[in-house]
């Protein structure tokens, strides 16, 4: 009998996730360009297919203002097309957003914490204000440094979770 007795069912899914984690983990490590790169390259089709669907929904879909749908839909194909034409300009460029956003809020967190230390909170606010103060300096002062070890980061962890998964598939299934 399993120890999880509601996935002994669907163990095989597990499986195909920790498997599928496992690749793409080490492709990330492996050959992080290419995988960055490819990956983006999907993103761009993706929004040029929901943007073509977003124009669809115009004429078909009365729930939502017709402006709207078409507003969505013209930025999908735009956003997917200049995707797929630049991929790698893509991933720099929304990879530096999202280390610049991730910066942001860790100046914001990280000064609530250490605020929050100094008002009661102890060591226990004021530490973790700390790291998130010395991480958001080092996103915000080097951005394109960041970006670059995002594939090493996200390789690991994909790595570390199709592993997990993969062992949690065959406990499920004993």
């Amino acid at each position: 009998m399993s120890a999880y007795p509601n996935q002994t069912n669907i163990w095989w899914l597990f499986l195909l996730q920790g498997i599928a984690g496992t690749i793409f983990g080490l492709m990330l490590l492996t050959v992080s360009d290419l995988t960055t790169i490819a990956l983006v390259s999907f993103v761009g089709l993706y929004w040029l297919i929901m943007g073509v669907l977003a124009l669809v929904r115009v004429f078909v879909d009365q729930s939502i203002p017709w402006f709207w749908s078409l507003l969505i839909g013209l930025v999908g194909i735009l956003a997917g097309i200049s995707v797929s034409k630049h991929p790698l300009l893509a991933a720099l460029t929304a990879s530096t957003a999202i280390i610049i956003v991730l910066g942001v809020q860790g100046l914001i967190i990280g000064a609530i914490e250490i605020a929050a230390g100094f008002m009661g909170g102890g060591m226990s606010s004021f530490i973790p204000g700390v790291i998130y103060l010395l991480a958001a300096l080092f996103l915000l002062c080097s951005p394109i440094a960041a970006v670059l070890e995002m594939p090493l980061v996200f390789g690991v962890l994909f790595l570390v979770q199709g592993v997990v998964l993969t062992v949690f598939a065959f406990h499920a299934r004993a």
